[in-house]
């Protein structure tokens, strides 16, 4: 081991050695409760943890450049990929032109719009031939992704939504991990979060993946997913139309129960982006709080009250901020 790793090792065992110092040596219930508190504090002035949408005021955006010069492995698998949008001009844009500048040679791409009003339509048709599209009234995002990769072929799929954007060499990263793993079945990466304008307003730096956080919570990022197509056909082939803001973290329990093995891959392959018209600020409190609490009883047999969820994440939202600690002070390579 180099003297990088053996550093980063020694900082991560004596952060494992501290919490779980706090957790289990406190001698009552009560000092337990606080020294839990205390932790969580600590961790979270070191650094911000998955699910804060603004971490920092608005910078530029950058990458390495090595992202760009990935190759996507040979031979590179065929990836479909599919864009939902309804009247998004004002992010649409960005969004296509991040997929297209991947320079992916095995794409087949859709844009599936619901029938906007707004020039969306007339831009997606000076991106034909390289962009297939079409558009007619749909009954929301499932239905729009439903009808979308129904029109695409490929052994690897994803969706990207019309307000996000790919990174540099996203997807020949996700080409090359499928190539040369070929027992993974799911992929997903870290995130950057973008404002109305492109600027960096923080990142998600993922812990690693542990199949039980999703009983309880999806924070994979969905711009970042990818899956095979094998493993979509097996598990109904479609994503269910019922649900219209947890619809990713439905799918990940199918794949889940399936027995989909997952990586996290080692960079930020995407950028959300964070603004008021978005749906995951839109419908959170009302059509996305039902759809929680839907999944979350499926799973569990039981009404699961949202605190009983937040305590069962506190663990995972520590660790991710360990492992955003670690990237910010250059121990964490991504």
């Amino acid at each position: 081991m180099n003297e990088e790793g053996q550093s980063l090792q020694g900082i991560e065992e004596r952060l494992l050695e501290i919490e779980d110092t706090l957790r289990y040596e406190a001698s009552t219930p009560l000092v337990r409760k606080w020294a839990g508190r205390i932790r969580r504090g600590l961790l979270r002035r070191l650094a911000p943890h998955v699910g804060i949408l603004r971490q920092h005021p608005p910078r530029p955006l950058r990458v390495p450049q090595r992202y760009a010069a990935m190759a996507p492995g040979s031979p590179a698998p065929s990836i479909a990929l599919v864009t939902p949008c309804f009247n998004s001009l004002s992010f649409l844009p960005a969004a296509v032109d991040s997929v297209l500048a991947q320079g992916y040679p095995t794409l087949s791409y859709h844009v599936q719009d619901g029938g906007s009003t707004d020039g969306s339509c007339e831009w997606l048709q000076s991106k034909r031939p390289r962009v297939s599209w079409d558009s007619a009234p749909d009954q929301g995002q499932a239905a729009a992704l439903n009808l979308g990769f129904a029109r695409v072929a490929g052994e690897v799929m994803g969706w990207l939504n019309s307000d996000d954007v790919l990174l540099p060499g996203a997807l020949a990263a996700v080409g090359r991990h499928f190539a040369e793993h070929p027992e993974t079945d799911v992929v997903y990466g870290h995130r950057i979060l973008i404002d109305e304008d492109g600027l960096e307003i923080g990142r998600w730096v993922m812990p690693p993946h542990d199949d039980a956080t999703l009983s309880w919570g999806d924070y994979v990022p969905q711009e970042t997913l990818f899956w095979r197509r094998a493993l979509w056909e097996r598990t109904g082939g479609r994503v269910d139309p019922s649900f219209a803001f947890a619809i990713d973290w439905e799918l990940l329990l199918r794949l889940r129960s399936a027995g989909a093995r997952f990586a996290l891959l080692p960079r930020f392959l995407g950028a959300f982006r964070v603004h008021a018209a978005q749906k995951t600020t839109a419908l959170m409190a009302t059509r996305g709080a039902e759809e929680i609490s839907r999944l979350r009883r499926q799973l569990h047999g039981r009404y699961v009250p949202t605190g009983e969820a937040s305590r069962a994440l506190e663990s995972f939202l520590d660790r991710s901020s360990i492992e955003h600690y670690l990237f910010r002070v250059g121990l964490r390579r991504l």
